[in-house]
């Protein structure tokens, strides 16, 4: 990815705290050199000393069979991201884009039927522990599970490389920047206003 200098991340535990809030993510790899993708939830997770990304995917979804040939993979994590005008800035300039994004590269490998398991008791403890009804693994029926464990194919990519892009016009003076904030606020879609915070959270930390 392309990262001009004024929008590089390299604080590791800031993209780790990006990437579990912007979890549904999209997988490539390449058949027979051409790319392919998948979108889903997936999970970062430590073990030992080494991150890993794990997830699952249909087993009808062709992109598994990619895997033991597949030297790279890349995974991608989106934020926010907004049309910025440039009649918001003081001076005569372009528009742009304002974004948030990262790509994990690493070597996806298929998860055993235990490894696989795991992952799904820890998904479902992330997104159902907190609701009133909670769809936990052990509430599920012993048959229902294992028909539908037949249906997918879990899989891990240890991670190899992290490249994060943080485009939040931090090139621009503090007027402009504050007045792009002001008027992203103003705007009536929700990633605007999502991107008006990811700026103020950015000029916070002095990035």
């Amino acid at each position: 990815m392309f990262i001009p200098k004024y929008f590089k991340v390299t604080d590791m535990d800031e993209v780790k705290e990006f990437i579990q809030a912007n979890s549904f993510g999209t997988l490539v790899t390449t058949k027979q050199g051409k790319p392919i993708a998948t979108h889903i939830p997936l999970e970062y997770r430590k073990k030992g000393d080494e991150y890993y990304i794990t997830g699952h995917m249909a087993y009808g979804n062709p992109q598994w069979r990619t895997f033991e040939a597949c030297e790279t993979a890349l995974v991608i994590y989106q934020g926010p991201d907004a049309y910025i005008t440039s009649s918001w800035y003081g001076h005569e300039n372009v528009p742009t884009w304002n974004y948030q994004a990262v790509h994990v590269y690493g070597k996806p490998v298929i998860l055993e039927q235990e490894e696989l398991e795991h992952d799904l008791v820890m998904l479902l403890e992330k997104y159902e522990k907190h609701r009133k009804n909670p769809i936990l693994w052990d509430k599920l029926s012993p048959g229902l599970l294992e028909r539908e464990l037949k249906g997918i194919v879990g899989f891990k990519i240890k991670v190899q490389e992290i490249q994060a892009a943080y485009k939040l016009s931090q090139n621009r003076n503090e007027e402009d920047y504050r007045n792009i904030i002001e008027q992203l606020q103003k705007e009536e879609n929700l990633n605007s206003h999502q991107l008006a915070k990811a700026m103020k959270i950015t000029k916070n930390k002095g990035n």
